[in-house]
């Protein structure tokens, strides 16, 4: 019996809990959804997308997952999403600030344009810092709480990403771990999530490819772990470990998913086998 209380609480990492995802109408937020739901959440798809968003909670069950139209750089309409997901269940315990864009890829800097760069990080930095605001007002007087953040492999390694992209989730990183400071006098966790290139809709048009297996191979082709693809589902599942119990004592981390690339030099071709 013991056994199999332990299994069916490892197999419903979530039960009862309440969770916010912003950008999850497509890509790795929609995964994370459906994993979230799929344990026992309760989820809202906080999302610019509207019709993707409704897609995406229909074919969960708008029983355990709702959908509201947020645009993370208005501070507004962030509160109004998670007073909504308190307002329906009474609580927040997670919190994925998954939204995110990535601008045009122009190899010199001196061609990047002001706008572009200010609109990267309007999304990708402001757009988390309202996230994690409204969602600490939300947990504080909870005393509980897991606050994730999607970084990017490019918050810990340089020429990977354009300047925007890589200024940006070296910024959300240094937000994370600050907040992780402050945030665990009340039992709050904060963590990062830093995954190397995935075949998501933005990373499809970033590399000029129209199809999954397109980003899917180039990634392979530079990646350090060989016969393992990372896909969308792999960063939710590592979304679904910060965010359960089985991570309770961890916070103020960037969980890099990026299969060691981050940590190899392959300048120097070592412990290389005549045929890999």
């Amino acid at each position: 019996m013991a056994n199999y209380s332990l299994l069916s609480a490892v197999s419903r990492r979530l039960e009862g809990k309440v969770a916010i995802i912003t950008g999850g109408a497509s890509g790795i937020g929609a995964f994370t959804a459906k994993v979230f739901a799929n344990h026992g959440a309760n989820v809202f798809i906080a999302d610019l997308q509207d019709d993707l968003g409704r897609s995406v909670c229909e074919s969960i069950g708008e029983t355990s997952c709702k959908y509201v139209h947020c645009d993370v750089t208005d501070e507004s309409q962030v509160k109004t999403a998670v007073e909504k997901a308190v307002k329906a269940y009474g609580k927040l315990d997670i919190m994925f600030n998954n939204a995110g864009i990535i601008d045009e890829y122009k190899p010199r800097i001196i061609d990047n344009k002001k706008a572009d760069f200010e609109r990267v990080l309007s999304v990708d930095v402001t757009g988390v810092f309202l996230g994690i605001k409204h969602a600490a007002q939300a947990m504080i007087p909870a005393r509980s709480g897991s606050i994730i953040v999607t970084a990017s492999m490019s918050s810990c390694v340089g020429g990977v990403a354009t300047h925007a992209l890589t200024a940006a989730k070296h910024a959300v990183v240094g937000l994370t771990k600050n907040v992780a400071v402050e945030l665990g006098q009340f039992g709050i966790r904060v963590n990062s999530l830093s995954p190397s290139v995935v075949a998501t809709p933005p990373a499809m048009t970033f590399l000029g490819v129209d199809h999954e297996e397109g980003v899917e191979n180039l990634a392979s082709s530079v990646a350090n772990l060989k016969h393992v693809t990372l896909k969308a589902e792999d960063v939710a599942n590592a979304a679904l470990f910060l965010a359960s119990d089985e991570g309770r004592y961890i916070s103020g981390h960037n969980l890099v998913i990026d299969g060691g690339f981050s940590v190899v030099n392959p300048s120097f071709h070592m412990f290389q086998y005549p045929e890999n």
